[in-house]
């Protein structure tokens, strides 16, 4: 674990079209130096993942084009086929990736500023806070700890990955986590918990805030449901999530635009509940239309969190020949394995019916992104593995069905 940087040099300001340069090291503060040093001569800086493997790696860093790579001795190498950046780019970060090829999202310096003044006045930072970044750098929940930190000279410790004891050592005040992290750690260690990544778990500590957010926005940007200041969040009569403001991204690395009229579409789905607070449902893509009804693979898994048998769950849409579409609940067991039908009959006191799940696969882990998100591809692969329980011996039509319970 590094040292606490009580000082830190403020990201440079020289506007010129420079290089993107590849930063291949692990976390700590000679990571933090190179960014500095990359941002100072000029240039923009892209995070390699250490985690992948030689040809994954190979292949993001020719997506992404940078000019040179700096190593963890602190050797830059060039690379004959980079492309330069335009005058005011900071950073380039990797999409998750999940559905294919990552997209890199590029980021101007007055963006990471913009976000990183809003984050910290809305969670009040102040001289005596301390920052703790232990999520991937090379993903925008890690990597924009780092550079809040910067921007604002607040004092930063930086892990080379999530080290639960390492955490808990920590003298942070302020620590950004995903749900998988929070469970391994004790919150109340921390002034504030920024939670990110997935779907928070149904109780969470008072010193919690959840966020909204992807890379593309520079990181999270509404807090436990409200926009942060300067953010402009709309959604359509179809639940579209759209969003505009400052922190947002210039452009994709490839030079895609993919503002419609200034807005950003997130490809997220939701609403505003009574209070104002935006409630997100989903992803579009992740949609579930099972016999013509919609349903949301959160809202199933946020219900099935609260059996007592299951310990982690997630739910896709599986191809069905009767219902187009059939909800199949993945489900890592506690001490008791559940059955199909209780925790259908626990969905449907909570949701509609045609919400409860008619597949059971009880597995030992769920396949997770590397920033803890239900990997979704994944689990129709999983579902091509385990042997489903099902509902083998009901009969209804689609159409009956859905009059009588489903």
């Amino acid at each position: 674990m590094m040292e606490p940087m009580d000082r830190v040099r403020q990201p440079g300001r020289r506007r010129r079209t420079g290089r993107l340069v590849a930063i291949d090291m692990p976390g700590g503060p000679e990571f933090v130096e190179t960014l500095s040093r990359v941002w100072d001569a000029g240039d923009a800086a892209f995070v390699v993942d250490r985690r992948n493997p030689p040809a994954r790696a190979s292949a993001v860093l020719d997506v992404m084009a940078p000019s040179a790579v700096i190593d963890e001795h602190g050797d830059e190498s060039a690379r004959t086929d980079g492309r330069p950046i335009e005058a005011g780019d900071a950073l380039v970060v990797a999409t998750s990736g999940t559905t294919g090829s990552p997209k890199g999202v590029v980021l101007g310096h007055a963006a990471v500023a913009a976000s990183a003044a809003a984050t910290s006045a809305r969670l009040g930072v102040t001289a005596t806070d301390h920052w703790l970044a232990c999520l991937p750098l090379a993903h925008i929940g890690g990597l924009s700890v780092v550079t809040r930190a910067l921007h604002l000279a607040t004092p930063l410790t930086v892990l080379d990955g999530f080290d639960a004891d390492a955490v808990m050592r920590s003298e942070a005040t302020l620590v950004s986590l995903v749900p998988t992290a929070l469970a391994r750690i004790g919150a109340d260690r921390f002034r504030v918990v920024v939670l990110g990544g997935s779907a928070p778990p149904a109780v969470l500590p008072s010193n919690v805030v959840t966020t909204y957010g992807m890379t593309e926005t520079g990181s999270g940007i509404v807090y436990d449901g409200v926009p942060l200041d300067g953010v402009d969040v709309r959604v359509d009569e179809g639940g579209a999530i759209a969003v505009r403001g400052p922190t947002l991204l210039r452009a994709y690395r490839d030079g895609t635009d993919p503002f419609v009229d200034g807005w950003f579409p997130t490809g997220d789905v939701g609403a505003w509940d009574a209070e104002g607070r935006l409630v997100v449902q989903g992803r579009d893509a992740d949609l579930i239309i099972s016999g013509g009804e919609n349903v949301w693979p959160a809202e199933v898994e946020a219900a099935l969190r609260q059996h007592p048998d299951v310990a982690a769950v997630a739910v896709a849409g599986l191809p069905d020949d009767e219902w187009g579409a059939t909800v199949g609940a993945f489900v890592v067991a506690r001490s008791q394995r559940p059955s199909l039908r209780s925790l259908r009959d626990h969905v449907k006191e909570r949701l509609p019916a045609h919400s409860a799940p008619r597949r059971l696969y009880v597995v030992e882990r769920l396949p997770m992104t590397t920033l803890g998100k239900i990997d979704r591809p994944g689990l129709l692969a999983l579902a091509g593995q385990v042997q489903p329980e099902t509902l083998e011996s009901e009969t209804l039509s689609p159409r009956r069905s859905r009059r009588d319970g489903r």
